[in-house]
């Protein structure tokens, strides 16, 4: 089972809890958009190189779209509609007013230089500027991307629209990005930790802890 039928399946499930009607169980389960765009660059030493990137805008029915951006090399769209359905999710269970999306590049960050990285950022910027936007879609950092990264969208997409630092979350804080970011998710994890652990009458002191997987999601 891949990560769109899993996650359609809890859906599903919930579903089927709150009694929700089986219409709107699956015009929820469609996504609003789905964009995949070819993204092709001159690598440093003059070759050509293609990749392929998505952007999957799951839901704006609680407001602008909100979701990472991935660099890695098994991006595919059923994984990255699987995480743009869970931030719709997720922002409407936090009850913030936004919906879900999620993006990414089928790409290996790590065999990329600056400069590669740099254009293959511009060249995607290029090819979904018109379908993002501080009241549209709202790009973030996610795995293999970073403040710098957002940097470059934010460069790019306001050569077209003008200077519009609110298109991206998680950019650097001199471009004003929040104070605090770079630990954010980390953090959350500790809270909601410690929430589960008290609704068991327990404290995080003495607990053992298992990792599954360590990777750097911002």
């Amino acid at each position: 089972m891949n990560a769109l039928a899993a996650t359609n399946r809890n859906f599903k499930l919930a579903s089927r809890i709150l009694g929700l009607d089986s219409k709107l169980e699956k015009s929820l389960l469609i996504p609003f958009r789905e964009i995949k765009v070819e993204c092709t660059i001159p690598k440093d030493d003059g070759s050509l190189v293609s990749y392929i990137g998505f952007r999957i805008q799951h839901d704006n029915s609680r407001g602008p779209m909100k979701g990472g951006i991935r660099y890695h090399p098994e991006v595919e769209p059923d994984e990255v509609n699987a995480l743009a359905q869970l931030m719709t999710w997720k922002t409407a269970v936090a009850n913030i007013p936004y919906g879900g999306a999620k993006g990414g590049i089928g790409c290996d960050p790590n065999e990329l230089t600056i400069s590669e990285l740099e254009r293959l950022t511009r060249v995607f910027t290029q090819k979904i500027h018109d379908l993002i936007g501080v009241h549209c879609d709202v790009p973030a950092p996610d795995m293999g991307t970073n403040p710098q990264t957002m940097a470059w969208i934010l460069d790019e997409y306001s050569k077209f629209h003008g200077y519009s630092p609110a298109v991206v979350t998680g950019k650097p804080t001199d471009l004003g990005g929040s104070l605090g970011r770079d630990a954010a998710t980390g953090r959350g994890v500790l809270f909601a930790t410690e929430a589960l652990l008290n609704e068991y009458g327990k404290t995080i002191a003495g607990q053992r802890v298992v990792i599954q997987l360590y990777d750097f999601v911002a």
